[in-house]
């Protein structure tokens, strides 16, 4: 294992607007369309409905910003510009979305939710492709994007204990939790980012030739490394995109557990915090695809453990859900630090430096299965009888139950399969650094 070049100050620092990005990124797909669906009054289809095109129109902005992002720069760099640029758009989207004044029509929640996934795909992408570039290390590479992952988790945390607390109070309601949601957004927002800016920088990369389109989309296409990474992102937001959706459904009607439906996703995520320096570990030793492979075993092992829990059993619940949790964060870390080493792989071919792109497009693939996930489950629930405001069958329920064990089971080992036997380890990554060192000396 090589020492890593960068010190605890500078990864801190770098993390820090994760966690509004995971603090905004949660709700939206726990919290609001339920709070839509019900409480606002639009129903599930609509909202399922709505939603899925907001994460289509996402689907076509992610390599425009993307590509966008590679080819401008600024005194503040190619990143840091579009991260301080998508503040103002995420705060003014957060609190129409957040703080909504009812009644609310479709069309309201579609042009806010499209102006917010502009905003929140520029500060993603542009905060990706920073911690990529930062050093070209393949542990390195898996430090930066482990801890970003550990302040997504610990962001996630903060966010959710607001509405847990908010829930135990006599008074609660959905927009009342919410909107508490919104606030934490709107306020921690600007000064992580303004912090982070402000004390890393970016590193000197070296200067890149012009391609042509037709040669730059070629070298995309025909890059296997880059699909099978691809499809692997596609299935892990497919997958807890689906527990995602219907978690506060199954939680309140199948576990009967409404009262604690946030305290239970709190915990998730605390064991998902614990997990994620041991898997960061794991990878520093075993490989990062090996450690990915590893990770989501432990997730399918786990989610049938649910089967077996009674309704209204809380220790229960917390137990399976801890120990699914534990490998929750593993998977996004180690499929981006897996693309900061297929980047090389593209830098090499095409002589440029397209980080933006090439995170711009897994952002893209994942989006895309979120969006098939609430697109596609509330359908679904609504073709079962599911009702979410009135009491539910026994077959309904267990159709329920069955949702939101198997589907994500399956994903998951779909996704290791995808991993197998991935060719770009770490003496894989060595050569290629090798490679790309010698050509520039050349230049």
């Amino acid at each position: 294992m090589t020492v890593s070049k960068l010190n605890a100050r500078t990864i801190v620092a770098f993390t820090l607007p994760a966690i509004p990005i995971s603090a905004l990124g949660l709700p939206l797909v726990v919290y609001l369309p339920p709070f839509y669906g019900g409480e606002m009054g639009l129903g599930l289809s609509v909202v399922g409905t709505i939603f899925a095109i907001a994460r289509v129109w996402d689907i076509f902005t992610d390599p425009v910003l993307g590509v966008v992002s590679d080819k401008i720069s600024s005194p503040f760099g190619r990143r840091r510009f579009w991260i301080i640029f998508s503040v103002p758009i995420l705060v003014a989207s957060a609190y129409a979305l957040f703080l909504p004044k009812a009644p609310v029509s479709p069309s309201y929640l579609l042009v806010w939710m499209v102006v917010l996934y502009v905003g929140y795909t520029m500060l993603s992408i542009s905060h990706m492709s920073w911690g990529a570039e930062l050093s070209d290390d393949y542990h390195d590479r898996s430090k930066i994007q482990g801890w970003r992952e550990f302040a997504l988790t610990f962001g996630t945390l903060a966010v959710l204990a607001i509405p847990a607390v908010v829930q135990q109070t006599h008074d609660a309601n959905d927009t009342l939790k919410v909107a508490s949601m919104g606030w934490f957004v709107i306020l921690v927002l600007p000064v992580a980012v303004g912090l982070s800016v402000s004390t890393v920088g970016e590193r000197p990369l070296p200067p890149s030739v012009s391609i042509g389109w037709r040669r730059s989309i070629a070298i995309v296409a025909k890059n296997r490394l880059l699909q099978r990474v691809l499809l692997a992102d596609f299935l892990m937001g497919l997958a807890p995109g689906i527990t995602g959706s219907i978690y506060i459904f199954f939680i309140s009607h199948v576990m009967a557990l409404s009262e604690w439906s946030s305290l239970i996703l709190l915990l998730f995520f605390v064991a998902s915090l614990v997990g994620v320096p041991l898997w960061i570990w794991l990878s520093c030793r075993l490989g990062k695809h090996q450690t990915f492979i590893a990770a989501m075993v432990w997730m399918a092992l786990m989610l049938p453990l649910l089967l077996w829990v009674e309704p209204g059993n809380l220790t229960a619940n917390v137990i399976v859900n801890a120990l699914y949790g534990l490998a929750g964060g593993a998977s996004p870390f180690l499929l981006r630090s897996i693309l900061a080493d297929v980047t090389d792989f593209d830098t090499l071919k095409s002589g440029t430096q397209r980080t933006g792109l090439y995170y711009a497009l897994l952002m893209m693939t994942n989006k895309f299965g979120y969006a098939l996930a609430v697109g596609i489950m509330y359908p679904v629930l609504d073709r079962i009888g599911f009702v979410p405001e009135q009491t539910n069958t026994a077959a309904t329920l267990e159709g329920l139950k069955m949702l939101f064990v198997f589907s994500p089971m399956v994903l998951v080992l779909l996704s290791a399969a995808v991993m197998w036997r991935f060719p770009l380890d770490a003496n894989a990554q060595l050569e290629l650094r090798r490679q790309l060192a010698e050509r520039n000396r050349n230049s």
